[in-house]
Parts: C-alpha cells; sequence; structure tokens
C-alpha cells in the first residue's frame, strides 16, 4: 500500500466498519450483534494471553542474533495479530483475524514477505561491512550495499579554513 493512500485508508476504515455493524445489526438484531462483538473480544483477549508478549520477545532475540525470523514464528506472531484485530470492534477487522488464523492464508502471507527479509550480521564491532564474505546485499551480490561501516578511527574531521563556515561557533 502506498503511504498517501494512507490517511484515506484510516477514514475509510471506521465508516466501513460502521456500515458493517449496520447490516448486522438489521440481519441478526441489536442483542445479538453486540454479543458478536463480545465474543470477539473475549476470543481476542484468550489468543492474546495464550500467546502473551513471549512471541514478541524470541522475534527480537532472533532478529539481534542475525538470524531470520522463520515460519515457526510467523504462525504464532500471526495469532497475536490475529488477536489484537478480534479485540477492536469491527466486523471487517474480526474477518481479517479469521482469515489470518487460517494456515494456508498464513504460508501465502509468509510466501509473499520471506523474500524480504534482509539479515544484518551484528558482530562485536556493529553492523557488518559490505567487504565480509558472507554479507550479500538485496541484489544477491557479495559488496553491492549502500551500507558502510566506518569505526572511529576511519572517520575524523579537519577543519577547513578556508571555509566561511569553519570559524563560526553554534549561535553566532
Amino acid at each position: 500500500m502506498r503511504f498517501s493512500m494512507l490517511p484515506v485508508f484510516a477514514l475509510l476504515l471506521p465508516l466501513a466498519e460502521i456500515a458493517g455493524f449496520v447490516i448486522v445489526g438489521r440481519a441478526v438484531g441489536l442483542a445479538a450483534t453486540l454479543a458478536l462483538v463480545v465474543l470477539g473480544f473475549v476470543l481476542g483477549s484468550f489468543l492474546l494471553r495464550r500467546q502473551g508478549i513471549s512471541i514478541l520477545r524470541r522475534m527480537s532475540a532472533e532478529g539481534r542474533n542475525g538470524t531470520m525470523p522463520g515460519r515457526e514464528l510467523l504462525n504464532p506472531a500471526m495469532t497475536v495479530i490475529a488477536a489484537l484485530l478480534l479485540i477492536i470492534p469491527g466486523f471487517l477487522s474480526d474477518i481479517l483475524a479469521i482469515l489470518l488464523l487460517i494456515p494456508q492464508v498464513r504460508n501465502l502471507f509468509w510466501r509473499s514477505i520471506a523474500k524480504r527479509f534482509v539479515v544484518v550480521d551484528l558482530g562485536s564491532r556493529g553492523f557488518s561491512s559490505s567487504s565480509h564474505p558472507d554479507f550479500q546485499s538485496r541484489s544477491g551480490k557479495p559488496g553491492d550495499s549502500k551500507v558502510v561501516d566506518l569505526d572511529e578511527e576511519d572517520y575524523h574531521r579537519q577543519p577547513n579554513g578556508k571555509s566561511p563556515w569553519s570559524r563560526k561557533r553554534l549561535g553566532d
């Protein structure tokens, strides 16, 4: 989704959720509609409590170690996202949450995002440079990266006496 469409989406989603409430309310009645909303909230809370924050901690730990979060982390992460969508009142978000709970949809989602992961090796000195033999950029060619890793001794700045800004101090 383009970011220019994000404000339009943010405005239209609540309107679509309200329209969903009206349509479902007319079809099954007010009490059943409210019961469905409460049921979605309870189910989302249960799923979120069951998965908990532990999956997010595991994903963060794997990211810090430089390993790519795999499918074994995707399923619980998608369950957490589905739980959050179930907690949000609305039927469109509930439909999306139910879709995320289906394993085939998860596999399709994994195939679409797996190729976008970039793993960066975090050694003892920080980010690895593009000259590292195991480092590959998004294009797949070693050394074809725009990341430059400099240590303090690699970069230093000497004032240029010919520059009009060299004698000025901040606030002058």
